[in-house]
């Protein structure tokens, strides 16, 4: 599953995938830059590495990717709201008030990664 991944209005793309007209703004939402992949290739407009888990969490939760994605949401979550993840989800935000917004990443199962906790984010109250 590629595009449209995430319900909502971010849309996730896999990077492999060739991008589309309808991607409008890509942003590669990945900490680390996907392997065997060029940056022409991955066609993003922006890598917002920091807005991604943290380097901690991200290890921890796949330690028992089914047995924590509750807790690695709640995590998550909390991650995007500290002020230096504001500011991105801030930015995400007001580029999406301008037009479409896709979520580019390298992960191969989007639905149990962070991709589709972050679009949920995203989505809540931006006032």
């Amino acid at each position: 599953m590629s595009a449209n991944a995430v319900p909502g209005r971010f849309p996730a793309r896999r990077v492999y995938d060739p991008p589309t007209p309808a991607d409008g703004t890509r942003l590669l939402v990945d900490r680390l830059w996907p392997r065997g992949i060029s940056k022409e290739r991955a066609a993003v407009d922006e890598w917002l590495r920091e807005i991604a888990p943290s380097r901690e969490l991200r290890s921890w939760y796949h330690e028992d990717r089914e047995g924590r994605f509750v807790a690695f949401t709640q995590r998550y979550d909390a991650e995007l709201a500290a002020p230096d993840r504001a500011r991105l989800v801030a930015h995400v935000r007001a580029l999406a008030r301008r037009g479409p917004v896709t979520l580019v990443t390298s992960v191969k199962d989007i639905e149990h990664s962070h991709v589709p906790v972050l679009a949920r984010h995203l989505d809540l109250d931006d006032s």
